[in-house]
């Protein structure tokens, strides 16, 4: 799944449950549960295994994604936060929403190899449910609107 549906979950968590104690753990496990929801995303490890690294068409989707996640994530702290601890605690939210990819960059865009990611890699692909492109960008879009609903109710 793209960032930005991850960002948008993990705020509405941080939003509803503001305790971090609960808040953070949930934005982090949302991220394999929204992994189960059937989406389209570049697919950067097979690119890397053809070509020795990601497509520069990947790599444009990456950065146009990440930051809208980046402005999504700021823009809900910003308007939905009552003080700086809620602030912080919906910026963390997105950030353990996506964390689990995080993990993962360094691979794809810095080459940097090491078991520990390559396994994560193919615990995080065990989990994805990909399909083409229009229906996997609908789920993914279908997820965004039902998240701001949620946050701006």
């Amino acid at each position: 799944m793209l960032e930005t549906p991850h960002v948008v979950v993990g705020a509405a968590i941080a939003t509803t449950i503001p305790n971090p104690i609960i808040s953070l753990p949930l934005a982090f496990l949302s991220h394999f549960a929204l992994e189960k929801v059937p989406h389209w995303n570049p697919h950067l490890n097979t690119e890397k295994k053809a070509f020795g690294k990601v497509t520069k068409k990947s790599t444009y989707i990456v950065i146009a994604d990440s930051t809208l996640a980046l402005f999504s994530g700021f823009g809900i702290a910003i308007t939905k936060s009552q003080n700086f601890g809620q602030f912080v605690v919906i910026i963390l939210a997105c950030f353990f929403s996506i964390l689990p990819d995080l993990i993962e960059a360094p691979y794809f865009f810095l080459n940097l190899k090491s078991k520990f990611i390559e396994k994560w890699i193919k615990f995080q692909k065990s989990l994805q449910v990909d399909t083409s492109p229009l229906p996997g960008l609908a789920t993914q879009l279908v997820t965004i609107i039902a998240s701001l609903w949620w946050i701006f109710k």
